[in-house]
């Protein structure tokens, strides 16, 4: 395999979601990151290539599937998605919020607390997963007596050190101002 700069658009667009608690769900006060099109992936090993670059940027713990067709967050760490097939419509911040498309070669940043969920994606939708620092995740679901625990836990995530795409230089950097939540 070639060296993961290959594969990396040195120029992608960056569009940020930033999504307020909406009572149900905590989302966050950093925003939801779209790299579109940061991906440029070949024919073959293109899940392999995903989580090397993430890897590489110490975002571990490294999964395959899909997005789950209801709502989830975490509480317990950031959570990294690189689309390697097909497209996929997701909801992200609760009922309430916004809808967008990602598809191959978009990678998108979600902060701990930000609630998403698939809710179209076509036959071959498949993404890659990873976690700063290999992080175990939490899975919770908007329902009642989950918070104020999983507040007390976003509180506590910290900013990761790198960027999953971009490593120590990354434009997750200039969008990410920690906040208090």
């Amino acid at each position: 395999m070639q060296t993961k700069e290959k594969y990396i658009n040195a120029s992608p667009k960056i569009i940020p979601h930033l999504l307020k608690d909406d009572g149900i769900f905590p989302n966050s006060m950093l925003p939801l990151l779209v790299y579109k099109n940061v991906l440029v992936l070949p024919a073959d090993h293109q899940p392999q290539i995903i989580e090397k670059i993430f890897e590489a940027n110490n975002w571990k713990n490294t999964w395959r599937n899909g997005i789950y067709n209801y709502h989830h967050y975490h509480s317990t760490t950031h959570e990294v998605l690189g689309v390697y097939s097909g497209r996929c419509r997701v909801l992200i911040g609760g009922e309430d919020g916004i809808q967008f498309i990602i598809e191959k070669g978009d990678v998108i940043i979600i902060p701990a607390g930000v609630a998403h969920k698939n809710i179209g994606g076509n036959e071959d939708f498949k993404c890659a997963g990873a976690y700063p620092d290999g992080k175990d995740f939490d899975m919770n679901y908007g329902k009642s007596g989950e918070r104020p625990q999983t507040d007390h836990n976003i509180g506590r995530v910290p900013l990761p050190a790198t960027d999953p795409v971009y490593g120590k230089q990354g434009p997750l950097f200039m969008q990410w101002i920690k906040q208090p939540h």
